[in-house]
């Protein structure tokens, strides 16, 4: 077979390729700013966010607005009637509500590295050599793996834009053009991919935010009951008309973000992420013998692992430095932006040799392939 180079790889369909614009401006260049995915960087590369930032400000502000309403309208009253506790208690739950949604929302959530054009060239060299050696005139899918995770057979997918094998798990967010570990889903909420590195942050924002709606939404009830009881229900309104802005913003909050909570404690008891549990990975209708090959086989151990267990470090290097003529080639097609030579020597291309050991938490995993 035909040795394949890199600039033959086309991994944009059928859209022609453009020129490269070569920036003579500058001749060093912080690696954030010619990063290869849809993202948004800020304060020198440390706050990382998808494009599409809408709705995590109107989060933000939804989230300030009716906190600042209950401060402001009800808290002096309850504080004075019931006890001085409440606006100590409501100030800490936003305190941890706005901690872990800017967590969520400012991390790397376990971005993978694109491989140099050095590195893609290789790949490809040894995809081509391990379709070409199979006998028989069998010719395997093109760009799959295997791998055997505690006996249970996972096929690792090639990605086309980043041009490595992707590790369990992980998948390729179309929206932010990049490979997340163990991506579970995108969150226009939060504004970002929400993965390996922020999912245990992105799990503590909604049960906190599930608790300070609870708690906003029966406080405001009860300052509405008890003022009514003095002076009727028509001038209680009058006397505190932000509360039915409160009362009906948390109401209608309330069954989603609950909802959601629930939703994404049975995921963490089970081991699994939004991503496997919507295309069934493990479900046994797919086949009896079907199981999932990363939960411990209990939940205390499910749930330790998920939110206790240690945090792993950032993939890509925003914050260094490379030289103009290395990484001011940048070609754009389709909106796409092409990182080339710029990535980080750390990108991480998983070959067969590679995978004949892999350890998943503390589970060994085994080449099949």
């Amino acid at each position: 077979m035909k040795e394949c180079g890199y600039s033959e790889i086309n991994t944009r369909g059928m859209f022609p390729m453009e020129s490269p614009h070569i920036n003579k401006k500058t001749s060093v260049r912080q690696k954030w700013e010619v990063f290869p995915g849809r993202n948004k960087f800020f304060c020198n590369g440390h706050i990382m966010m998808a494009r599409q930032t809408g709705v995590f400000y109107l989060t933000l502000m939804l989230i300030l607005v009716t906190s600042s309403l209950f401060f402001a309208f009800d808290c002096p009253y309850l504080a004075v009637k019931i006890t001085p506790a409440i606006p100590v208690i409501a100030g800490i739950l936003v305190f941890f509500v706005l901690g872990t949604l800017l967590r969520t929302s400012f991390s790397d959530p376990g971005v993978l590295p694109r491989a140099t054009p050095d590195e893609a060239a290789d790949l490809e060299r040894q995809i081509d050599v391990a379709n070409a050696s199979t006998s028989g005139g069998y010719r395997p899918p093109p760009r799959t793996k295997e791998v055997v995770i505690n006996g249970q057979t996972v096929k690792l997918k090639y990605c086309f834009t980043c041009k490595i094998f992707r590790p369990p798990r992980a998948s390729h967010c179309s929206l932010c053009d990049n490979c997340v570990e163990r991506f579970d889903h995108h969150c226009p909420w939060v504004g970002n991919c929400v993965g390996k590195r922020n999912y245990r942050f992105f799990y503590m924002f909604i049960l906190s935010l599930s608790f300070l709606t609870v708690f906003i939404f029966a406080f405001v009830i009860t300052h509405v009951i008890l003022r009514s009881q003095q002076t009727g229900f028509l001038n209680a309104l009058k006397d505190s008309p932000a509360s039915v802005l409160e009362a009906v913003v948390c109401f209608f909050s309330v069954w989603s973000i609950v909802g959601l909570s629930g939703f994404h404690t049975y995921l963490i008891s089970s081991n699994q992420t939004t991503n496997e549990d919507i295309k069934g990975s493990w479900s046994n209708k797919r086949s009896k013998e079907n199981y999932n090959p990363y939960s411990y086989g209990n939940v205390f151990t499910n749930c330790s692992a998920a939110l206790c267990g240690p945090m792993s470090p950032s993939l890509i290097d925003r914050r260094g430095f490379v030289q103009a003529d290395m990484a001011q080639a940048v070609s754009t097609s389709n909106g796409l932006t092409m990182y080339g030579s710029t990535q980080s020597q750390s990108n991480m291309v998983i070959s067969e040799d590679s995978w004949t050991s892999f350890k998943v938490g503390r589970k060994e995993v085994s080449s099949s392939g």
